[in-house]
């Protein structure tokens, strides 16, 4: 029996997706490697084994195209989102997804946008920290930020590997410290660039508990900065401990911090000791969030009618009785 928690940080593709990023000769840096292999299957036992409900699928890196085949990007972002769509489709009560863009300009990433919301009613977009090197406020993105900002979408903030990882990387898995540094360059860059004064209300959940982010954010200039911080969502994939949550809780609330697990990047018995660190850490009560701002953002799938009071308490959460009955209309 699945419980009623919702993972928003989960990765997974269709077998036709793996192989054509695998064509490609694409390989993690540092020699990272994935701690199970992702299938429908494995993912619903799974979330059976540690009362999740439903998980929302994503694909955490960007993919542009090359000299030799400059529409790999977004065929492979079509094909991505076409996997998941056909997922959802067989357990709509169990999987949503966050929508992949291409990362070759402005009008392949609004055209997949458009297609991916519209058309194949996907939950909500996944961005990269940065796109081909372009960070949040770069003028490459503000077409993106502008539209995603009038659909009101949820989108999933997830790190990637710098411009100069080569370098920064040290030779090691760059989920150990760049990752969390990249999160928070993309935010700071936003910040900066006046990014949430021109789309206020933008709404991103950003990885790790935004990685370094809560912990530098007091250095940051703009005068904005805190109200920007406490708006932004925040979920817990690999940052249960308290020198994640901690200083998370210092610049928002716990109606801002939302479940995930970032399986199968991260091992089961990671997730496990993660997220039996972070239930002592945040104290949730009933009295969370209750409007529907928290309630879409943490599962787009059930936006119409899920009340999510403490996204991190299992109790909390009311789900539809026919939840694929529920998922959003096109605009």
């Amino acid at each position: 029996m699945p419980g009623q928690r919702i993972d928003v940080h989960t990765h997974g593709v269709s077998d036709e997706a793996i192989a054509m990023i695998a064509d490609r000769g694409f390989r993690p840096t540092g020699g990272y490697r994935i701690s199970a292999r992702w299938t429908p299957d494995a993912a619903l036992a799974y979330m059976d084994r540690h009362d999740i409900a439903a998980q929302l699928m994503s694909m955490p890196l960007s993919f542009a195209g090359t000299d030799d085949d400059p529409g790999f990007g977004t065929r492979l972002a079509r094909t991505i989102n076409e996997g998941h769509a056909e997922l959802i489709a067989k357990h709509p009560d169990r999987f949503g997804a966050f929508a992949t863009l291409p990362a070759d300009g402005p009008d392949e990433a609004l055209a997949e946008l458009t297609h991916a919301l519209d058309e194949l009613r996907l939950d909500g977009v996944v961005l990269t920290s940065n796109t081909a090197g372009h960070y949040l406020g770069d003028p490459a993105l503000e077409p993106v930020l502008a539209e995603l900002e009038r659909r009101q979408a949820p989108v999933f903030v997830h790190p990637e590997d710098c411009p100069h990882i080569d370098i920064l990387g040290f030779g090691r898995p760059t989920s150990i410290v760049e990752f969390p540094f990249d999160t928070a360059r993309t935010v700071t860059n936003a910040l900066y660039t006046g990014v949430f004064q021109r789309y206020p209300n933008l709404r991103l959940i950003l990885a790790h508990c935004g990685g370094a982010l809560p912990t530098l954010g007091w250095r940051i200039d703009p005068a904005h900065v805190a109200s920007v911080l406490r708006g932004l969502y925040y979920e817990t994939a690999l940052a249960g401990s308290r020198n994640s949550l901690l200083p998370t809780l210092e610049v928002t609330t716990p109606d801002h911090i939302l479940f995930g697990t970032d399986w199968p990047a991260a091992p089961e018995p990671t997730v496990v000791h993660t997220r039996s660190e972070a239930v002592p850490q945040v104290r949730l009560t009933s009295e969370g969030a209750g409007g529907s701002a928290a309630a879409g953002t943490q599962k787009g799938a059930w936006r119409a009618t899920a009340r999510i009071r403490s996204p991190m308490c299992p109790s909390a959460l009311t789900r539809p009785t026919h939840p694929s009955s529920c998922r959003r209309p096109p605009p």
